[in-house]
């Protein structure tokens, strides 16, 4: 047996001893999965993660902060690219321990892209945005090399980058394809989950308009669809925050970011890759600002936000309160590593309790 098929086994094994993985009728009750926090050494809030595998995860946030750790969790290297002190990270997205790709959000110049070849011993700026009416959100990579990024609405339309050669260069692709955004509309750079990617579909989370809605795309981009979510939105504050597909089953997560505001209906479910959606039959009980699918279990994720994480096991329909802490977004990695960071340097790994 390789590596890689040890490390998932070893993983579907964990699963069912949590119960996650659909054990028999005879199994031992189920455990929930838990968080064990790790010490990164600063206070800097991270919404951006990458999860690269149950060793390797880098994390972006405030005061330009990147951290990399390829000791699951038990020692954090600072890799933040210098001078980058000003910047707001938001998303990262990683392809191994050594090649990452990290999201600046801003007005204008603010929302920049850079990227590392060394593990972030030095890093290159790869776009600086030139327009100040675009804001940039969030981006996904497909693979290695294709990629997007997104910003809000620009004269009536999301503007999408395209790179091809792994973020180091973006092109603007034409807007003819994009459908018009509702008054108010935009995404949110709440946790680096507003855009994602699997093969050639990409999808767009919406909200701070009459409608949250969930864009999609079959070509990469070039061309979107869009339907209605029932997540509440009609505030600048509300609509759907996260995604997370899984073939043609989609999560949807958010509702109202404000603290202490109630948020029903928080969480939706897709099972024809995003033309339609219902609302989750018990969602969670508040505003979710991240959501991921667990590797090697037929219909497990997590969603987490400022008041907890909550798990479903049946595929979105219903969800429970698994965990009390603060967490912004949350990833797992193909051999079943799992991740969550948020706000005062949380970051912290999916363990068994």
């Amino acid at each position: 047996m390789g590596t890689r098929s040890a490390l998932a086994a070893g993983f579907c094994a964990a699963l069912l001893a949590t119960g996650l993985a659909a054990p028999a009728a005879s199994a031992a009750p189920q455990r929930d999965p838990g968080w064990r926090l790790t010490d990164t050494g600063t206070d800097a809030r991270f919404r951006g993660l990458a999860a690269v595998s149950r060793d390797t995860a880098w994390v972006a946030g405030a005061k330009g902060t990147v951290l990399r750790t390829r000791d699951g969790g038990r020692t954090w290297r600072n890799v933040s690219p210098p001078g980058a002190e000003g910047l707001e990270f938001r998303d990262v997205e990683a392809f191994d321990a050594r090649r990452a790709v990290v999201l600046a959000i801003g007005e204008g110049e603010a929302s920049r892209v850079l990227r590392t070849e060394d593990g972030g011993a030095t890093w290159t700026e790869t776009f600086r945005n030139p327009d100040p009416r675009a804001f940039y959100d969030c981006m996904t990579f497909f693979d290695t090399r294709s990629g997007l990024a997104l910003s809000d609405p620009v004269d009536g339309r999301y503007r999408v980058l395209a790179t091809g050669d792994g973020g180091r260069s973006w092109r603007v692709l034409p807007s003819d394809g994009m459908p018009a955004a509702q008054p108010g509309e935009a995404a949110f750079a709440a946790g680096g989950q507003c855009l994602t990617g699997s093969g050639r579909h990409a999808w767009i989370a919406t909200g701070g308009a009459a409608t949250a809605r969930v864009l999609h795309s079959a070509d990469r981009g070039r061309t979107w669809s869009v339907a209605d979510a029932p997540i509440p939105a009609g505030d600048p504050a509300r609509g759907v925050f996260a995604l997370a597909f899984r073939g043609r089953h989609g999560l949807a997560v958010g509702g109202d970011y404000r603290t202490g505001r109630p948020s029903p209906h928080a969480a939706a479910v897709s099972r024809d890759g995003g033309t339609a959606w219902t609302p989750s039959r018990t969602p969670p009980p508040a505003y979710r600002s991240g959501v991921a699918w667990l590797p090697h279990t037929r219909a497990a994720a997590l969603a987490v936000g400022p008041t907890g994480t909550d798990l479903t096991t049946d595929g979105g329909r219903r969800w429970r309160t698994v965990d009390d802490g603060s967490y912004d977004t949350v990833d797992c990695a193909p051999d079943g590593g799992c991740w969550a960071s948020g706000e005062k340097g949380r970051v912290a790994r999916l363990s068994r309790r």
